[in-house]
């Protein structure tokens, strides 16, 4: 397959007019109608959404004309759209599936596109292996799968707005929130999230103030991340209207970002936990609870404590997703701040997630900080998680992920290996039954990552230093080779 059309965890996306062309975006969508033309009957339209990027409303509409030449009729957003709210219409509106124009929390010089079946969550393997053989097809000149209808398509306009803000109400009691009275602030960054969150607070009579909820397509110099290094303007608007909480989305709302009362960063690890913890012990959800292998083990000591079933998957929400579809399950979470909950649809929406913080607070009629300290006491555990990202060449990569793989070492820092999994990378537990480590290639960027998760600053300490020295002991004898 040309390297210049790479699907990873979640789609394509590629640096604007480098790789990401109309040409290409051209060469994407006809490999996307290949397979909606196989699996759906045609007279159902093809659901379109983009989110803030720049000319991500130009690429999406050169898809639409594209689908409409291939006989397909097409239903386009109105405006930019969360990914949440688009796989929402997709499913809605019983549609072939939706395109999103999204690059999500990427750089502001990178644009993306996913295809988002009728179910309302991320392609699986098995879609996306078609997906990118017919790219493969296509680039080799043979589009004869995919020929020009007698009859052209037609696309329409559409708002996805109103009956997602429906769905919503159903999943969360905003009553409960407005007797809470909690003073809030929201940042979506200049992206997509804008007028949903802060929307569905206004209507229900909540006390919610926004800031720079208008579309920005260089996101003010930042990055359309969630992340506490780019909520800085939050953290100080909550410090300086004490007691209050803040939240954000990422570039296409489908992932969270909290603020508590301190001006703490609550990361997604902590969250995903307590409303867990939230769903099973205030609405008495029943079901499991699924968690990427990066995912903390927070999760499983909440499980423990509840008795739920834990189910753990690869990185990437499209497995988290697929046991979704099966079975009920209370919560869906990964670490890099995604989740979904039983009732919901498949797919990560930080618009649910925020709300359902501040349902949370509601309920518990304590600080957000009180909620977590009480968390981690229940669970007698204060979890420390820490990620290290590593841009290495290709072969140091590689030859990385052969030795975590194939000749790990047995100690770690001060740490003995007693189990290891292959899920997804190289995953290890340590001898204090507390301590976890994963190796894993980035399915975004190039980059490998490795995760961390232990009870004590020392310990991070000395097996991140330990790992750093294998690797670049590694890259020497690579480099005396």
């Amino acid at each position: 397959m040309d390297k210049n059309i790479k699907f990873g965890t979640d789609g394509w996306r590629s640096i604007i007019a480098e790789d990401f062309t109309f040409d290409n975006v051209v060469i994407v969508t006809k490999a996307i109608a290949g397979y909606i033309k196989t699996k759906y009957d045609p007279s159902k339209p093809v659901v379109i959404g983009f989110d803030t990027r720049f000319l991500a409303d130009k690429f999406a509409r050169r898809a639409a004309e594209t689908l409409n030449k291939l006989g397909l009729n097409v239903k386009i957003t109105d405006t930019d759209a969360p990914t949440p709210v688009v796989a929402f219409a997709a499913k809605n509106l019983n549609s072939a599936g939706a395109l999103m124009f999204t690059a999500s929390h990427n750089p502001p010089e990178y644009c993306g596109i996913k295809y988002i079946p009728d179910y309302a969550g991320p392609a699986t393997k098995d879609i996306t292996d078609v997906i990118v053989a017919n790219v493969k097809q296509i680039q080799q000149g043979d589009e004869s799968f995919m020929p020009e209808a007698a009859t052209a398509g037609i696309t329409e306009q559409f708002d996805p707005k109103p009956d997602y803000l429906k769905l919503v109400k159903d999943l969360i009691d905003f009553d409960k929130i407005k007797q809470a009275n909690i003073k809030t602030f929201f940042d979506p960054l200049y992206a997509s999230g804008k007028d949903y969150f802060d929307t569905l607070l206004r209507e229900a009579g909540c006390n919610v103030t926004s800031i720079k909820n208008w579309r920005d397509p260089l996101y003010g110099g930042g990055m359309p991340e969630p992340k506490e290094k780019f909520l800085g303007d939050l953290k100080k608007l909550v410090l300086e209207n004490t007691p209050s909480v803040g939240f954000s989305n990422d570039g296409d709302a489908d992932r969270f970002g909290v603020i508590d009362e301190k001006g703490t960063y609550i990361t997604p690890n902590e969250v995903i936990a307590l409303l867990f913890r939230h769903l099973v012990k205030h609405k008495g959800a029943k079901g499991s609870v699924v968690k990427t292998v990066a995912t903390s083990r927070m999760i499983d000591k909440i499980a423990g404590l509840y008795g739920v079933k834990v189910h753990e998957t690869p990185v990437g929400f499209k497995w988290v997703g697929q046991i979704m579809r099966r079975e009920d399950v209370i919560i869906g979470g990964e670490e890099s701040g995604g989740l979904s909950i039983i009732g919901h649809i498949p797919e990560k929406d930080g618009i649910v997630a925020n709300l359902l913080v501040l349902e949370a607070m509601a309920y518990e009629q304590k600080p957000l900080y009180q909620i977590v300290e009480d968390l981690k006491q229940e669970i007698a555990v204060h979890y420390i998680n820490y990620r290290l990202d590593l841009r290495l060449t290709e072969q140091l990569k590689e030859a990385a992920m052969d030795m975590f793989l194939n000749n790990p070492p047995a100690k770690i820092g001060p740490l003995g290996v007693v189990s290891s999994n292959k899920l997804d990378g190289a995953k290890f537990y340590f001898d204090d039954n507390n301590t976890w480590m994963l190796i894993r290639p980035s399915g975004t960027e190039p980059l490998l990552r490795i995760y961390f998760e232990t009870d004590c600053r020392q310990k991070l300490d000395a097996m991140t230093q330990d790992t750093q020295k294998l690797i670049e002991n590694l890259s020497l004898s690579l480099q005396k080779n």
